[in-house]
């Protein structure tokens, strides 16, 4: 069976997981089921737990090993378990030796050191990416905020960010390899060059890719944090085609009370502020947000003021969390609220954001897009549209299509071959 890989979580984890196999594949490991863990809910544990029972039952002489930020904050959650053969924390999963023979035979079942005690983040080199047309670029890791309500620093450690030089030599790897969009990831994105000398910001990392790599057509940012957007970078949107117009940002709330008591760096308005600066900038962007519905002491008024900032800010991709106490956080000793209630306001969160989401498509009917194509008949805009046409085109090939209509949360389009007109119509 070789090695099968489980991921959960964000896309840096997903990064990691291509990673992990290298490193598995360098050490000759074979037979084995690695499940990388995501620890940003209980639910997403609940799921680990599960899919690792799963795994047992289809492979009953592998040897399962689990790590990720669940293995990193409670081992002991799955070295209860008998299924388990193995736990790892999220810096020795990215460690060759972890998956030698030697270790696997002689070290003891769980290895999860110190994550705080970790000073530095290295490139992974990661050269190709199972099922995926675009390729992710770890440039970040770890998180110096301590937001109330999360568990990832504890997961990740403090910000440690990836060399700039490190970061375009990969660029260009993952370029001269293929892909035609890389994104840039990290745990607080944002945050990159705080801890290296001279303090660079992100907007300089990105324009240092883009003139060592003038080959690369198309840059994507993950989740990013508003209130730490440098000047430079909002420059970049502004000017440089080649990044795309779509960013997610972290806002998990929009009353300001709750960000309050959320610790969060950010107003309401300083989000508004934000998306209406970057659509002057960029008339074409998109915006994706998470947002957390019921978090301790929200009342019914403070739920609508986050309601209200999906249509107040623009936001139309939406990731919605339901409160989750995570043992440790401050946030798991304040007042909360019922399940029952907190389901309700996660389920209204989502139905406002599919009406947005339903919008935003319906705008981009009869234009002319540039789609990444992610498998036959299916690709994403520049502004991360789900759409669908008919024919084909290489997997991970851009081409040009012109949309066509709405069809649920996605688009269908026509291939348009360069330099035609696009058609009225009817």
């Amino acid at each position: 069976m070789s090695v099968e890989i489980l991921t959960f979580g964000c896309r840096l984890n997903a990064y990691e997981s291509e990673a992990i196999r290298a490193r598995a594949a360098e050490a000759g490991l074979d037979g084995a089921v690695i499940v990388n863990t995501c620890a940003v809910t209980g639910e997403a544990v609940r799921q680990s737990r599960q899919a690792i029972r799963k795994a047992r039952r289809e492979n009953p002489n592998a040897r399962i090993i689990v790590t990720g930020c669940a293995a990193q904050t409670e081992p002991e959650t799955y070295a209860a378990m008998p299924e388990v053969d193995r736990v790892l924390g999220n810096i020795e999963k990215l460690e060759r030796a972890s998956y030698e023979a030697d270790f696997l035979g002689q070290a003891p079942r769980v290895t999860v050191n110190d994550i705080m005690a970790v000073k530095e983040t290295a490139a992974q080199f990661v050269d190709s990416f199972n099922d995926h047309t675009r390729a992710i670029l770890q440039v970040q890791n770890g998180c110096d905020h301590r937001c109330t309500f999360c568990i990832i620093p504890y997961g990740r450690g403090n910000s440690r960010s990836v060399g700039a030089g490190a970061v375009v030599e990969e660029a260009r790897r993952l370029t001269e390899a293929g892909f035609k969009e890389i994104v840039l990831s990290g745990v607080d994105l944002t945050a990159w060059g705080g801890d290296l000398p001279g303090k660079p910001t992100l907007g300089s990392l990105v324009a240092r890719i883009f003139k060592h790599v003038p080959e690369l057509p198309r840059l994507r940012l993950s989740s990013i944090d508003s209130s730490e957007v440098d000047e430079q970078l909002l420059g970049l949107i502004a000017d440089e085609t080649r990044l795309m117009p779509h960013f997610h940002l972290s806002v998990q709330a929009g009353d300001n009370m709750i960000l309050k008591r959320m610790k969060r760096r950010h107003t309401r308005e300083d989000t508004i502020r934000f998306c209406d600066t970057v659509r002057r900038l960029r008339p074409d962007v998109a915006f994706g947000a998470d947002l957390i519905a019921g978090f301790p002491t929200e009342t019914e008024t403070m739920f609508e003021s986050t309601r209200a900032l999906i249509d107040e800010a623009g936001l139309s991709y939406l990731h919605v969390f339901p409160f989750s106490p995570r043992k440790g956080t401050p946030a798991a000793r304040m007042p909360q609220l019922s399940a029952a209630l907190v389901k309700e306001r996660a389920r209204a969160l989502r139905g406002r954001g599919a009406q947005a989401l339903s919008a935003r498509l319906r705008s981009l009917e009869g234009t002319r897009q540039e789609l990444l194509v992610e498998k036959s008949g299916f690709g994403r805009t520049r502004c991360f549209a789900s759409v669908t046409f008919a024919g084909d085109a290489p997997q991970g090939s851009l081409i040009d299509a012109q949309i066509l209509v709405r069809d649920g949360q996605m688009l269908k389009a026509r291939v348009v071959e360069p330099g035609h007109k696009i058609q009225a119509l009817a």
